[in-house]
């Protein structure tokens, strides 16, 4: 029997710089080596397996069946692209031309054999029927990783037409309405140049994701919009916020439990409710929250500017490791706040299990070069819990005037641990 060897060079500089062998010479036992034109085939073959061979590939919406006449239900359509899409082996792109497109909710799904982009050059309406409001996606993206969402387009959640339907204020047993965006299990991602107007609640929600980029974006509500925050993150580490426009009815950014490495820069928020860390302590009690970086951000006329919140009772947990800096605060309400009493409908807020305060341990928290105009007299308002007081929390360069009637802004602190360096307006805290 002849044996059959394999001879090549190695060749640098594949997929991700991959090295590889190319084959280019078939030798058999007993006879000289001699090249062969099977080679070429073999070349491919290897370049197929280092994801080099196939070059990107365009998925028009339009060419599936998709109708921008702002009438047409889309959203099969749409899932034949990403389908097409996600099982071609390169590097693949649906395209969302210009044109107002009506889409159902819709939840685009991997694993995918190569990188997906969705590039949104128009418009994106969801629906106005009351009967499609009872989910909580509008738009999902569901185990991926080297996703870009990107391209200037706009996501319209029409959302006055379901806030009215919104009683979460009246009743714990409310049901969800969509978010226009949910990323689940995301990992090393990109999403920017988009803008998202009127959701019907949060306007991007992540969880489970990892290593998310996210810059360049826009999104937009009525100040009197329930629960459209901006932002929602929870249970995802390595996420980056920056260049964003934030105006809602809720908080800019919120941090639940289990958000870690969370950097934030260049972000203005108004209206809104500020950049807050919580809601904590109500469950998920092991899933911390540290690593959160807050830095060179505005906040116009918010309700709150930086703010941490755990509820009283509740289980425990620990938010550590937090830097909020560089801040302008533009006539905003509450510029900083730590809230450990946290009970927006009270008396419903009885935690099975939980202390009769809070226990959600707060500690190692900076607030540095912050200033500008309270449009309340209590500009620094930290109420941290009797049972674990807040420790190591720093006030360094702090300088916050008041802008109406009743004299200078104040400070109201109870069960704080540290220190104060540099200007310190409103004093009496540390």
């Amino acid at each position: 029997m002849l044996r059959l060897d394999i001879l090549g060079a190695s060749r640098g500089g594949g997929h991700g710089g991959m090295a590889f062998t190319v084959p280019t010479v078939l030798q058999l036992s007993g006879s000289t080596s001699f090249p062969l034109v099977w080679c070429t085939l073999l070349q491919y073959s290897v370049d197929v397996y280092s994801g080099s061979a196939l070059p990107s590939k365009t998925f028009d919406v339009v060419k599936y069946g998709a109708v921008g006449d702002e009438k047409t239900d889309n959203t099969e359509a749409f899932v034949r692209a990403w389908k097409d899409a996600c099982s071609y082996g390169g590097r693949s792109r649906v395209w969302i031309p210009r044109g107002t497109f009506l889409l159902d909710s819709v939840s685009f799904e991997g694993s995918c054999n190569g990188s997906m982009a969705f590039l949104i050059k128009g418009t994106l309406k969801a629906p106005t029927d009351p009967a499609k409001f009872y989910t909580d996606t509008w738009i999902g993206f569901r185990y991926l990783s080297d996703l870009t969402v990107k391209g200037g387009g706009v996501l319209d959640g029409q959302g006055h037409a379901a806030w009215p339907y919104n009683d979460c204020q009246k009743s714990s047993q409310c049901k969800p309405l969509p978010a226009t965006l949910r990323f689940d299990f995301i990992t090393n991602s990109r999403v920017y140049n988009l803008r998202s107007i009127n959701s019907k609640s949060s306007h991007i929600n992540l969880f489970a994701c990892e290593n998310i980029n996210m810059s360049h974006i826009t999104l937009r509500a009525p100040a009197d919009s329930p629960n459209t925050d901006g932002i929602h993150i929870g249970s995802s580490t390595k996420i980056k916020i920056s260049h964003a426009d934030i105006g809602t009815g809720d908080d800019c950014i919120s941090m639940v439990s289990g958000s870690q490495n969370i950097d934030i820069h260049d972000v203005s928020c108004g209206p809104g409710h500020g950049i807050s860390i919580g809601s904590l302590g109500r469950s998920h009690e092991h899933e911390y929250v540290m690593g959160i970086s807050v830095r060179n951000c505005t906040f116009i006329g918010s309700d709150n500017g930086l703010r941490i919140k755990t509820w009283a009772p509740s289980l425990y947990s620990v938010a550590s490791d937090i830097v909020f800096q560089d801040i302008i605060m533009k006539n905003s309400r509450n510029p900083i706040v730590i809230d450990q009493q946290y009970c927006p409908s009270p008396p419903h807020c009885y935690v099975q299990g939980g202390s009769s305060s809070s226990a959600v341990q707060i500690k190692d928290v900076t607030f540095k070069n912050i200033w500008g105009v309270s449009s309340t007299k209590v500009a620094m308002k930290l109420q941290c819990s009797r049972a674990l007081p807040c420790r190591n929390v720093k006030l360094i360069n702090i300088n916050l005037a008041y802008n109406g009637p009743g004299g200078r802004a104040m400070s109201i602190c109870s069960h704080v641990i540290g220190f104060s360096s540099g200007k310190l307006v409103p004093s009496g805290c540390l």
